[in-house]
């Protein structure tokens, strides 16, 4: 079972958690939007369902609601950002900011973060570059759910990648995708439906096929995107490798099977290289490479042609990064954020510690 919301009703009660748990106002809107904008494009595990999940670090002590976020090493076109452990949803659009500031000073700008927590979906945070005629890039690490190629142990996250490109005419270009045959969210909200995964999302904790929605309570593994080395899991494993290093390595985040868990009931890992989780923003000026008129006049003939492939058979049209997303926000600002039973039980017990309704 689920009921429907508005936007505007789940936006007013996340809005008055995140000020329940400490954040300023500024904090807590620009937390709110970034949440929210998940459940509008459809990543419904990466939206309101994750608000108890913040809840939850908090209350361990693993979220600093009131962060002083700041640069702690940069060059004109480059920079690390220390979170000081704040909610993810804040510190990435800062980042992401100084990463725009840099491009528009010098046409690229190149940003690595530590210190920090999930943040929500990558594409968010790629598309604010967009309204600057930029191209966006954003990758985080995660809590250590997935197994390399040939390996049983847990050792890199979903590591999302994501980039939004402008087009003209047409609406943008915007990718966003785990490093994995599935992300983590996917099987929470299999587990709420009590149904198993497809086959080649993950595994058991013998290194064996698992279809098992709760696999990872069972010390199973996500396998990286490819699913086994015969459909190329090594490429999945090798780009979760690439986002891990730039997001964590690169900026002193823990980096690899110390990446902190989401789980607030998960303990964090024993000497950890770097502090909390780390991620990567990119920000490239259309204009350092060509004039802008022109590029999005081709951007609009690339997707043009691409959107008019001929479709396979049983399939009607050939889809762009970004369509299903966008199309979905479209029909939910107008019909409203559908919400299963489950994830409304939890809201309501957050919302009870503070004294909010849904």
């Amino acid at each position: 079972m689920q009921q429907t919301f508005s936007y505007d009703q789940l936006y007013n009660f996340t809005f008055k958690i995140f000020i329940s748990i400490g954040c300023s106002e500024p904090d807590a809107t620009i937390a709110t939007k970034v949440l929210l904008a998940a459940d509008m494009r459809g990543i419904d595990s990466h939206g309101v369902a994750r608000l108890s999940g913040y809840v939850r670090l908090w209350e361990a002590g693993r979220i600093n609601a009131k962060p002083q976020i700041k640069i702690v090493h940069e060059t004109p076109s480059t920079a690390v950002v220390d979170g000081d452990g704040g909610l993810g949803l804040v510190v990435a659009p800062f980042a992401m900011q100084v990463a725009i500031d840099k491009a528009k000073n010098v046409g690229t700008g190149w940003v690595s973060v530590r210190n920090s927590n999930h943040f929500g979906i990558a594409g968010y945070h790629a598309m604010m570059a967009l309204q600057q005629d930029m191209t966006g890039i954003a990758m985080t690490n995660a809590s250590a759910l997935v197994a390399p190629t040939f390996s049983i142990e847990r050792m890199l996250g979903t590591n999302p990648i994501a980039v939004a490109i402008p087009a003209g005419k047409q609406p943008p270009f915007v990718a966003d995708f785990a490093t994995t045959t599935a992300a983590n969210g996917k099987l929470e909200i299999l587990q709420r439906k009590n149904a198993n995964t497809p086959l080649g999302w993950a595994q058991d904790k013998d290194g064996k096929d698992s279809v098992d929605a709760n696999v990872l309570k069972k010390q199973g593994a996500l396998l990286p995107l490819g699913s086994d080395r015969g459909h190329g899991s090594h490429k999945g494993y090798a780009l979760g490798s690439i986002v891990d290093i730039f997001s964590a390595v690169l900026s002193g985040a823990s980096y690899g099977p110390w990446a902190p868990p989401f789980p607030a009931y998960v303990p964090i890992p024993d000497n950890m290289p770097g502090k909390g989780l780390g991620h990567f923003f990119g920000a490239m000026r259309i204009d350092a490479f060509r004039p802008t008129d022109e590029f999005k006049h081709h951007m609009d003939n690339w997707i043009e042609r691409f959107r008019n492939a001929k479709p396979a058979d049983g399939y009607e049209r050939v889809l762009i990064p970004g369509d299903p997303e966008r199309e979905l926000e479209n029909i939910r600002l107008k019909t409203g954020i559908p919400i299963v039973e489950s994830v409304i039980n939890e809201l309501i017990q957050v919302g009870e510690k503070f004294g909010v309704t849904l």
